[in-house]
């Protein structure tokens, strides 16, 4: 490979379209300004449904996704096949337009690794982007710990893990899981956290009117799964409401996903609908406006063996905007928020309506977690954190300098 000649880098993601997830959005992003060529394969969601377009100079294909699982063996067998093997099939047409050097593969699931395999007789690189414990994850939807479906996953996570150049972990937890589990060597491991950008901590746009009159709202961002305790927190409203009334307080869900509607006739069902509000998949502007105005922010996710080990996005996000956390005390939740959220027991749904009621009535506490929070954000959670790393560890594996990545580079705005 010529130190001159360009290196092409190809990612692919499987459970959310480009740009709309944001991790894997900066990361090819960040790639594509410092030099390297980025294309991306993923599927078809939401409002993005062309097959091939180009966006701030990344090359997007997409397939479409016939069908989608939410439970079941069988259906995620057979969607994690079919876009397996539609991913196949795009990243050859990508090859042809611009042959890649390297495969990023983001999971879940943890079978890409087969596809990266078939070009490494070609030279091309295997870089795993570790997102989610699938292991844990499986255990954390009430299924057993045991049984050829789990070891099934360890294998298939070992297998990734060690055919892998580079990997790439989200946090520590999933840095130690790759030394322990994977048994690899820290030289082909690197921390790369998710989050926005440091201007997010810049963004002032308070809303009063989305309070609905209320005096305070209470908001949950993200998308409603069923292991992402929503309905862990509606319990809690519930506890809330029977102490202290529906008349000053909002409760804000902002998000989609495959359990909204089973969360929304729950809280029906629950009496709650005076008191809570869900909003549905929402703008950039209109998450800022909610995230402006909002009095305090809950991560309701309960004790999972994979919650503990995972970052929420959401956690991150509240933080950048310097909102007060009330969430379950679980290891990355501690290690995301330190001392700028409220912890409580873990699955105490009581305790989390207490500590919520607790922070809305103390405002000076409130405007002391907010300043911390934003810090916190700045100094160690921002996307410019980790970006750096990132494209040093690239520029490493392929021995590649490309473009000088200065600091105009890194703060190129990328919501």
């Amino acid at each position: 490979m010529g130190r001159d000649k360009q290196r092409n880098i190809l990612i692919i993601v499987q459970n959310l379209p480009v740009p709309f997830d944001r991790r894997v959005w900066q990361e090819a992003t960040s790639l594509q300004r410092a030099g390297f060529g980025v294309t991306v394969i993923c599927p078809k969601k939401k409002m993005y449904t062309k097959s091939f377009e180009q966006i701030e100079g990344v090359d997007v294909y997409r397939y479409p996704l016939i069908y989608e699982a939410d439970e079941g063996v069988v259906g995620y067998f057979v969607e994690f096949v079919y876009c397996w093997l539609a991913s196949l099939v795009l990243s050859l047409k990508a090859y042809l337009r611009r042959p890649f050097h390297v495969i990023h593969a983001c999971n879940p699931p943890d079978t890409y690794f087969a596809l990266a395999l078939l070009y490494r007789v070609i030279g091309v690189k295997f870089v795993f982007d570790h997102h989610d414990l699938c292991p844990e994850m499986y255990v954390a939807k009430n299924r057993p710990r045991e049984g050829a479906l789990y070891r099934g996953l360890i294998w298939l996570e070992r297998q990734t893990l060690r055919s892998a150049d580079m990997v790439i972990a989200v946090n520590r937890s999933h840095y130690k899981i790759a030394l322990d589990r994977g048994g690899i060597s820290e030289e082909r491991l690197t921390i790369v956290r998710s989050g926005p950008r440091r201007e997010w901590a810049e963004i002032r746009d308070t809303k009063p009117e989305l309070k609905q009159g209320r005096k305070f709202m209470v908001m949950y961002l993200g998308e409603m799964c069923q292991q992402d305790g929503v309905d862990y927190l509606l319990r809690a409203i519930s506890h809330y409401k029977i102490a202290h009334g529906s008349s000053d307080t909002l409760f804000a869900f902002i998000g989609g996903g495959p359990d909204q509607q089973r969360m929304r006739s729950m809280a029906s069902e629950m009496g709650l609908n005076d008191t809570v509000h869900f909003t549905g998949r929402v703008s950039d502007q209109e998450l800022w406006s909610y995230l402006s105005t909002a009095d305090v922010c809950v991560d309701p996710d309960p004790f999972t063996e994979w919650s503990d080990l995972s970052t929420m996005n959401k956690m991150i996000e509240y933080l950048a905007f310097g909102r007060p956390v009330v969430a379950f005390d679980l290891c990355e939740n501690r290690n995301t928020a330190g001392d700028c959220a409220i912890y409580v027991e873990p699955n105490d749904e009581l305790a989390l309506s207490v500590a919520i009621r607790d922070i809305l009535s103390d405002e000076q506490r409130r405007d002391n977690m907010s300043e911390m929070g934003r810090k916190r954000f700045r100094d160690l959670l921002a996307w410019e954190n980790s970006e750096s790393e990132l494209i040093a560890r690239y520029r490493a594996l392929l021995d590649w300098q490309a473009v000088q990545f200065t600091e105009a580079t890194k703060s190129a705005p990328n919501y």
